[in-house]
């Protein structure tokens, strides 16, 4: 149950023992209604029948939130740095990329939250309250403390109400407690006082639905003062870090840590070597813009929203977007069983007589009982006169004895075959009160203690099955007694057992296998009882030692609750809070855990888990604390989700492996020829050029194919791995790096720039040749890498990229030879380079893809066991 003040829940219960006139003394309440001058009162006093939700930031909130990412704020204080040294091209071009990144992933975020906006537009739901006496229609946010509603089969609760008076009257609480079945609600007071308030059996909940029968009740809590109400209160907390919100945050304060040491030694190296220290805060300045990750925002958005797009035509609606790549990096899936696993249907299975032998009589008898009951139907009653068509037209219903209670049983009295037959259907221990004999084929038995223990064995078989059962008994009257009284369910004669299940879905077992094959363990977190659950689970292939009760759980110590939530498969009549605590417990085990539910007891956990998944009929606090809201309730859909999770989460790190060992082995050949040369080995716009250029061949890994041993498990961040990757990949490109210095230097002579005799033009070009020769060969490597890390297999041969990505990156590397002798080429500094020159840059990116791609297979095979 939710967290209730001690307080409210006090007074709750207190006026559901109290006498109703009480009751309605107490909130100044008549039972013809408030007037409708009253009820506006007490609405500007109590406020609107509404529960909170998450509030939605404004433009502005978004825009400061997206500027304050680290990365966006180093990036604006260079070009404002830029700007005020007088650099406005580099200052412009350092603020596209932020407007690009920026701009791109609000655009797609918006765009997501629009679909799932229009998914949640609903009408209003409206109830039916005495307003002056007068049965009123109004909103359900109308409704205040001191009201009568009126509640019959298909409405939903709207505040937390006392039962004034009722008949047939039966309310699905599915939506708070995970109780598949219907609950008997009665006016009348308990006697126990020891019940809580989910236990009293004259008071209902916002959140709930009435399945049958109608009923009056007074409302006493509304608002975010019912149980309801206050569990949405704690889902506008902040919500917990998630492992991608991690993941994310521990690369990007890595680099910003090593663009820091960087920039500051460069800073100095060429200010010392140069002694131009403005020159120098430039250079170091587009060194920073150069190692900093910038395009991620945006290259993390626009592959989620790519995996959005992809998952919104399977009817899945993508709310919050980190939620696919955390979709496929669970390694645990926790899951209701209702609806999930099963049909969320009830199915009439089994009408057998007493010794288990199907029985058409019970079948029978069962049919004429629910056909004839007056009032609606609940679910098994359905089931029974789905399940089978039978005439009835040479039968008439003669008397009725409903349903309550104390007695569990019902009983119809037909005019069958020449006789006044009493048909009593019931919870089985109630018939056999009421029976002294039993009957088997054609022949009557005497029902004695020693064979009642015999008989219940058929019904102990079918409960460990899995299935409800009922029992079915009857008893002849002559056609001339048309009164009965409850005194006359005695002396019946038991018949048999009607067995109803909730049947597993055809799909789940498919979904559990693949979901098992994909590495992630189902693991059923449910408010239903034991018997079904293990029955189900067996069923649809979900292997479990044992299954634990919510009572269990709540015995067990520290140390015993973390085990078992670890080793244990399967957790039953579970409590809210209980199943927000093991989804925390695993996650604090190092597990990336995925939770689905769609009721009100499940909204906790859905916000505690990594992902949260929801469903189109969920309650509305369910459908807020999620992050994902499935269209269709499957877990074929989740298993569809988890691999383009995994794929997207693939494409991710392909750019963050490309991004940090480029800027690794950028250190040391930044680090060099800033020592080394008399000149800046390329001047500050051609870096950022450089950069916008090399970001840009990336814009394709979005649209890139991933290879499937890249999402047969479970994936994960790992900042020491990317670490160890920028460390063995990233100095390879330092190599050709300085094989290029040395090119430009010695074979096309730009050493020349130390002779004394050369004019300070003559000095400019051969800089300018220099540091052209770089950023082609710079551009060219760093663009040709991607195709060498984006597989573990061969490139090119073994796993080809996508048409979007060979595009972009042969367009970039085209680009980057052109510019030379562009007309662009005066503005950013570049000289015509010799053909010769291209076909030593042939032979460096041929030899740089081989080791590249050695120490690549290498790596994978020494830190990834692949």
């Amino acid at each position: 149950m939710a967290k209730v003040s001690t307080a409210e829940n006090t007074r709750f219960i207190k006026f559901c023992t109290c006498s109703i006139g009480e009751s309605l003394a107490e909130l100044d309440a008549l039972p013809t209604g408030l007037s409708e001058k009253d009820a506006e009162k007490r609405l500007a006093e109590f406020g609107k029948n509404e529960i909170n939700t998450a509030k939605k930031k404004n433009f502005f909130a978004d825009m400061f939130e997206r500027f304050s990412s680290p990365l966006v704020v180093q990036l604006l204080m260079i070009a404002l740095v830029s700007a005020i040294i007088g650099e406005s091209l580099s200052s412009i071009i350092v603020g596209c990329m932020i407007l690009l990144s920026v701009g791109l992933s609000y655009i797609l975020d918006q765009r997501s939250n629009l679909e799932v906006e229009a998914l949640g537009k609903r009408v209003q739901s409206r109830t039916y309250v005495l307003r002056d006496g007068v049965e009123t229609e109004i909103k359900m946010s109308e409704v205040v403390p001191g009201d009568i509603v009126l509640l019959q089969a298909g409405a939903i609760v709207p505040a937390d109400v006392r039962i004034i008076s009722c008949k047939d009257f039966f309310v699905s609480e599915s939506a708070l407690t995970g109780e598949s079945m219907p609950v008997e609600k009665t006016a009348q007071v308990s006697g126990d006082k020891n019940l809580s308030a989910l236990e009293l059996p004259n008071a209902c909940f916002m959140g709930s639905s009435v399945t049958s029968g109608t009923a009056k009740a007074l409302v006493i809590h509304t608002g975010t003062k019912t149980i309801f109400g206050s569990l949405s209160q704690k889902l506008s907390e902040k919500r917990e870090e998630t492992s991608f919100d991690r993941g994310i945050r521990s690369f990007t304060w890595l680099m910003i840590r090593f663009m820091l040491i960087l920039v500051s030694v460069v800073f100095c190296i060429v200010g010392i070597t140069k002694g131009n220290w403005l020159e120098a805060l430039l250079f170091s300045l587009s060194v920073a813009v150069g190692l900093t990750p910038e395009m991620l925002p945006m290259m993390v958005t626009v592959n989620l929203a790519k995996g959005a797009l992809a998952m919104a035509k399977k009817k899945v609606i993508v709310k919050k977007l980190p939620a696919i790549q955390n979709l496929g990096s669970i390694n645990i899936l926790c899951t209701d069983k209702t609806g999930t696993l099963t049909q969320d249907r009830v199915f009439l299975e089994h009408h057998v007589d007493i010794i288990g032998n199907q029985s058409e009589e019970v079948l029978n008898y069962a049919y004429l009982n629910s056909y004839f009951q007056t009032g609606l139907k609940n679910l098994l009653d359905r089931a029974v006169i789905e399940h089978v068509d039978l005439n009835v037209d040479e039968c008439r219903l003669v008397d009725e004895l409903p349903f309550d209670f104390q007695r569990r049983r019902m009983s119809v009295i037909v005019e069958y075959e020449g006789d006044n037959v009493l048909i009593c259907k019931g919870a089985v221990e109630e018939i056999y009160s009421s029976c002294t004999h039993y009957q088997i084929d054609e022949e009557i038995y005497p029902l004695i203690d020693m064979i009642r223990a015999d008989l219940f064995e058929e019904v102990e078989k079918l409960n460990r099955e899995g299935f409800r059962v009922l029992g079915l008994a009857y008893r002849e009257f002559p056609t001339d007694k048309k009164v009965f009284t409850i005194e006359d369910e005695s002396k019946l004669i038991l018949l048999g057992y009607i067995a109803f299940m909730d049947p597993p879905k055809e799909s789940a077992t498919e979904a559990i296998h693949l979901l098992n094959k994909a590495g992630v363990h189902v693991k059923v977190l449910t408010g239903d009882n034991g018997l079904v659950t293990r029955k189900v689970c067996s069923e649809v292939g979900i292997e479990f030692d044992q299954v634990i009760s919510g009572t269990e759980l709540s015995r067990m110590d520290e140390a015993q609750f973390t085990q078992t939530v670890a080793e244990q498969t399967v957790f039953v009549k579970l409590t809210p809070a209980q199943k927000e605590q093991i989804v925390k417990e695993l996650r604090r085990q190092g597990n990336v855990v995925g939770f689905m539910g769609d009721g009100i007891n499940d909204a906790t956990a859905l916000k505690a888990a990594d992902v949260g998944i929801s469903v189109d009929s969920a309650v509305d606090v369910a459908k807020e604390s999620a992050d994902i809201v499935l269209l269709e309730k499957s877990l074929l859909v989740l298993e569809e989700g988890i691999i383009e999770g995994r794929k997207i989460f693939a494409n991710i790190i392909k750019y963050i492996r490309m991004g940090a060992s480029s800027n690794f082995g950028n250190m040391f050949s930044v680090l060099g020829a800033s020592y080394l040369l008399p000149f800046l080995p390329m001047q500050p716009i051609q870096i950022l050029t450089n950069n916008l250029l090399y970001d840009f061949s990336q814009t394709g890994i979005p649209l890139d194919r991933v290879d499937p041993e890249q999402v047969a498990k479970p994936v994960h961040w790992n900042i020491e791995n990317i670490k160890r990757f920028m460390i063995f990949i990233g100095p390879i490109s330092s190599i050709f790096d300085y094989a290029t210095f040395a090119l430009m230097w010695f074979f096309f002579k730009t050493r020349d720039f130390l002779n004394p005799g050369l004019s300070s033009g003559q000095q400019d070009q051969l800089a300018r040749l220099f540091q052209t020769g770089w950023f082609v060969e710079s551009l060219l490597t760093q663009t040709l890498i991607v195709h060498i890390i984006r597989t573990r297999k061969i490139p090119f041969i073994q796993s080809r990229a996508s048409p979007p990505m060979i595009f972009t990156t042969l367009l970039v590397m085209v680009i980057g030879v052109w510019l030379p002798y562009s007309p662009l080429a005066p503005l950013l500094g570049f000289v015509p380079l010799p053909a010769t020159y291209f076909i030593w840059i042939a032979g460096y990116l041929v030899t740089y893809s081989v080791i590249t791609h050695k120490v690549k297979t290498w790596f994978i095979r020494r830190f990834e066991g692949v």
